[in-house]
């Protein structure tokens, strides 16, 4: 294969959805309106800058469907930010949402600017004029469109985000859920930061730890041993090293924009990032081999291949050059439909981005439950939980006339904090989710792979939703 067709983001999210819809026994209509985009804003602001020169921003909120509410979706800052990527990826969320049982609509949102070229304070002010647009047209609120965080944004803008709503909705006591991904002190959650990255985790180990799939891909069972390389050094791409590592797969390279490096023997994703924010890149690190070219990163000898960067870094092109046998999207649609069509027919499992990433909004929906509520989760129950689990540990030692060790003891006697019950649900869900997934692929012979499965699943769901609702028959 050595030509690839030219798909927009979008369009590559509508063949695989029509792929999908094939299999399933829904009304053409019904299909359609769930593929559709129901809601597109697009706007352009001023915004003073800092040299006193005015700048109109350009910036997109898609509403993709509202068969649940309120609709969820993060928002990237980023040069390449366009109506078309922002589309594809509101409607990312609706099937992603759906697969792992969440209960929100699909959203998306960017405003189309580099943010290394402004200060802080022009992009407090880009932020909060963005905030102040949606809020304009009822594009967001904790009940109608709650964002995140996504590629180029993080914790300080959603708290920017958090007051601007606050401040134009006095006395609206649940307004912290307007947005998650916030900083624990405005409202966020313990394990946000970390659960997409945690999420891509769970899910993998899941597929690794099924024998009928490890043994038709030549694989051991289990991540431990695996030979992992990892493309993207931002917050998914550093958390999936980080896990991965930790749990036993030794991560050999990991790729950012100016480069990559390479160990055989492993590399240590903190001490990568500590020597990146000292030297502005990943190169030259000490014990490391330098690749100049970091799409060659991909195509290096591994066991699982982790893309967690940006769209389309896998095509009809450099398909044939990936050596993974499994391919696990961090990233949101790394792979061309050509890849996917590649991969299929060459025995290379892709474990599909809308459900593989599906941490993020999953603990953004325990953020949004917790805004809700009013309460950290754990508060409640932590020390009955230590009293009861002391009590029991009393009667064992005193029943058997054995003490038990102090690490054991300490493990037993814990009650769940915020983050524990955090990382249990994200866990359960990302187990839950997997089993759907590769009950649907096993009953269904005729479905090509994995992806496939995951958009019957949500299609699914989604159908479900629409009849329940009465809009169809």
């Amino acid at each position: 294969m050595s030509t690839t067709n030219t798909y927009s983001f979008f369009e590559s999210v509508e063949k695989s959805f029509d792929k999908a819809a094939k299999f399933t026994k829904w009304d053409k209509g019904l299909l359609e309106q769930i593929k559709a985009c129901n809601s597109v804003y697009s706007m352009n602001f001023p915004v003073k800058m800092d040299d006193g020169r005015i700048e109109v921003i350009e910036a997109f909120r898609v509403q993709h469907s509202q068969h649940k509410t309120p609709c969820k979706g993060g928002i990237r800052f980023s040069e390449f930010v366009n109506d078309d990527e922002v589309k594809a990826l509101a409607s990312l969320m609706t099937y992603k949402c759906a697969i792992v049982n969440v209960p929100f609509g699909g959203a998306k949102g960017g405003i189309k600017i580099n943010p290394r070229n402004h200060s802080a304070y022009e992009l407090e002010k880009i932020t909060r004029r963005y905030t102040a647009e949606l809020v304009r047209k009822n594009f967001i609120g904790p009940g109608i469109d709650v964002p995140a965080p996504d590629y180029g944004t993080g914790e300080r803008e959603m708290a920017w985000i958090v007051d601007t709503y606050q401040s134009l909705n006095p006395g609206n006591i649940d307004a912290a859920g307007c947005v998650t991904g916030k900083p624990i002190s405005q409202g966020g959650v313990h394990g946000r930061k970390e659960a997409t990255g945690l999420g891509v985790f769970y899910g993998t180990r899941e597929v690794c730890n099924m024998p009928d799939i490890m043994k038709k891909l030549g694989l051991a069972l289990g991540i431990e041993g695996k030979r992992v390389v990892v493309q993207g050094m931002g917050n998914v791409g550093y958390h999936c090293s980080k896990f991965f590592r930790e749990h036993g797969a030794k991560v050999i390279a990991i790729a950012e924009f100016e480069g990559a490096v390479f160990n055989e023997n492993g590399l240590n994703e903190e001490d990568i990032f500590q020597h990146r924010k000292r030297t502005g890149s990943i190169l030259n690190f000490a014990g490391a081999t330098n690749i100049e070219n970091s799409s060659s990163a991909l195509e290096l000898e591994c066991d699982i291949l982790v893309p967690a960067a940006l769209e389309n870094v896998i095509n009809g092109v450099n398909a044939p050059n990936i050596k993974a046998k499994i391919i696990a999207e961090a990233a949101n649609g790394p792979l061309t439909p050509e890849a996917d069509e590649y991969f299929v027919e060459n025995g290379v499992l892709v474990i599909p981005d809308m459900y593989l990433n599906a941490g993020g909004v999953t603990v953004s929906y325990f953020e949004w439950l917790k805004n809700l509520s009013h309460m950290r989760f754990g508060r409640m129950e932590k020390r009955f939980q230590e009293n009861m689990n002391k009590h029991i540990l009393n009667q064992i030692e005193s029943t058997s006339g054995k003490k038990v060790g102090e690490r054991d003891k300490d493990f037993i006697l814990h009650g769940a904090d915020e983050i524990d019950l955090v990382y249990s649900g994200l866990e359960e869900t990302m187990i839950s989710a997997t089993k759907e997934i590769m009950d649907i692929w096993k009953d269904n012979p005729q479905i090509p792979d994995m992806r496939t499965a995951a958009y019957v699943n949500a299609i699914n769901k989604v159908a479900l939703s629409y009849i329940e609702l009465g809009i169809f028959p």
